[in-house]
């Protein structure tokens, strides 16, 4: 009987999603994580991971850190402002002990957006998660340095670190994760060997370089 009327809770709650978020791109992708709860609702006080797509395709993530309860909420090609969209959703219900953000290269890549735009939206997302989960802090992981992007977009990329680094020292709820200077090799420029093919998307060896970066924070 519970699980019947869970699963026409979720239906119901399914229609009402499809007609408020029509035109949302990402909609397909939250629902499915809803749908995902429905059945097996991951406990409170876990690791949050949410952002783009570099976390979506952390498939390893809780082998990497395997002491700790993760939650993984990455999707697509997202930008700052569709995790703000979706924070009530995929970020509020789970109470997580600690939000870790990775998003903003897409704001600036695909978005073109400024730095300076990319900051606003990174403290109108702190300033949701204040309101609605204020004893939680969060971890913002760098921007990453692509070789597919690197000659456009690096330097904006390093603005941006530098302006979301600098707003974070001012909130002690707030950790910046500097992936970026790592990333990059002895000539200033991204490490072709921490990437797949298309050089945007990180390979394990990245991957096991980011493990190794984030451990610290999750405490």
């Amino acid at each position: 009987m519970k699980l019947v009327f869970l699963l026409g809770a979720f239906a119901a709650g399914t229609v009402g999603a499809i007609s408020q978020g029509a035109g949302k791109p990402w909609e397909a992708a939250i629902q499915e994580f809803e749908h995902q709860d429905i059945w097996a609702m991951p406990p409170p006080q876990a690791y949050l991971f949410v952002g783009s797509s570099s976390i979506r395709h952390w498939e390893s993530l809780a082998k990497d850190f395997p002491d700790r309860p993760v939650i993984n909420r990455g999707f697509g090609g997202s930008q700052l402002s569709d995790v703000i969209t979706f924070a009530d959703r995929i970020i509020v219900p789970y109470q997580p002990k600690l939000v870790v953000v990775y998003c903003g290269d897409n704001d600036i890549t695909s978005g073109h957006k400024s730095p300076g735009e990319v900051l606003a939206e990174f403290r109108d997302l702190v300033g949701h998660l204040h309101r609605a989960l204020p004893h939680t802090p969060l971890a913002y992981i760098s921007m990453k340095p692509a070789p597919s992007t690197w000659s456009e977009f690096g330097e904006k990329i390093r603005a941006g670190n530098q302006l979301i680094r600098d707003y974070i020292r001012t909130d002690s709820t707030l950790s910046f994760i500097d992936v970026f200077t790592p990333m990059l090799g002895a000539d200033g420029a991204p490490r072709p060997e921490l990437f797949v093919a298309d050089r945007e998307h990180l390979n394990p060896a990245g991957y096991a370089l980011w493990t190794s970066i984030v451990k610290p924070y999750l405490k």
